[in-house]
């Protein structure tokens, strides 16, 4: 049989007749209809899952960095006290050196003063700018 007899056959045929009440109809799309939203609604709760997952793993890497750098940061509070403390010690010893360059300065100074006074007696002296006790 060619294509044209095949086609005249079929078109001398009456189709079948298929009687579906719109009830059915509605109720086949109906039916369709919830297995695609059912589809769609287990996808996304799979995907949602997934994602909540991936979200509590991060937040719990986040959570143990953040612990890191508050470890590391009261580390750093604790080395800045002793710090502090270790530079007020250094401070009273500064300034205790410091008093004791002040005295050491007044006293180097009264003996060059003193020095002085004797080089300029021992000069008087030698060469006879003030009378002896001869009279």
């Amino acid at each position: 049989m060619s294509i044209k007899q095949l086609s005249l056959k079929y078109m001398t045929t009456n189709p079948p007749i298929l009687t579906y009440t719109l009830e059915e109809i509605l109720s086949r799309l109906d039916q369709k209809i919830e297995k695609q939203f059912t589809e769609v609604n287990q996808k996304m709760d799979r995907q949602f899952a997934e994602v909540n997952q991936k979200m509590e793993k991060q937040f719990t890497e986040v959570n143990k960095k953040l612990e890191i750098i508050d470890g590391r940061l009261n580390k750093l509070e604790i080395g800045q006290a002793e710090l502090s403390g270790e530079i007020k010690t250094l401070e009273e010893k500064v300034i205790g050196i410091d008093k004791r360059l002040d005295n050491q300065e007044f006293i180097n100074r009264g003996v060059l003063v003193a020095v002085i006074i004797a080089l300029i007696s021992g000069v008087v002296k030698l060469f006879g700018f003030f009378p002896t006790g001869k009279i």
